[in-house]
């Protein structure tokens, strides 16, 4: 069986190492998990009042479905002044609404924390975890990714070169394809 997931990353720049991160991950992950990235960096601002306006914005509308429309989710974050980037808070908060309609609920998540520094992003991962707690997206406890240094793991054409990063992103896909299959029912 093959499960739908989508790809929502936290980055919005074009040389990203977290885009290139979560590429090799989906490059390497078992070929039951289908993924889709879904960009994030149009969506408009989260504003109660638009979203009790007759007309709610058509990117909340877009965004809402196709994450309804996918399995499970993957996220994929940088950290910036240890938390998760406004943008990637701003897509949760938009999808948990309106509350009735949870587009995140009861999709199992996993979450690859990226950096160029040494401690992997663990603060953006952790924060990324509570958040999706608070709106019922299961996160994968176990193994944890935590990808530090990301700079040096990448070779000049962006694509992944370090054998041991490539080998547990292996083992991190498949792990996540366990934890899909035990917690989708279809």
């Amino acid at each position: 069986m093959t499960y739908t997931v989508a790809t929502v990353i936290g980055s919005l720049r074009r040389e990203s190492f977290t885009r290139k991160i979560a590429n090799a991950l989906m490059e390497l992950a078992p070929e039951t998990l289908a993924f889709e990235t879904i960009d994030i960096g149009a969506l408009p601002l989260y504003n109660q009042d638009l979203e009790d306006a007759p007309e709610r914005p058509p990117e909340w509308i877009a965004f809402r479905e196709r994450i309804r429309s996918k399995d499970a989710l993957l996220f994929a974050t940088p950290e910036y002044n240890r938390s998760i980037p406004g943008v990637l808070k701003n897509a949760i908060d938009v999808g948990s609404r309106p509350k009735t309609q949870n587009a995140w609920s009861g999709r199992p998540a996993a979450i690859i924390s990226v950096t160029t520094g040494g401690l992997g992003a663990l603060g953006a991962n952790h924060h990324l975890r509570q958040a999706l707690m608070a709106v019922n997206a299961p996160a994968m406890a176990h193994p944890e990714a935590y990808i530090a240094n990301a700079m040096t793991l990448l070779g000049p054409d962006g694509r992944l070169v370090n054998e041991s990063t490539r080998d547990f992103l292996r083992k991190f896909g498949e792990a996540f394809a366990r934890w899909v299959a035990a917690l989708t029912q279809r």
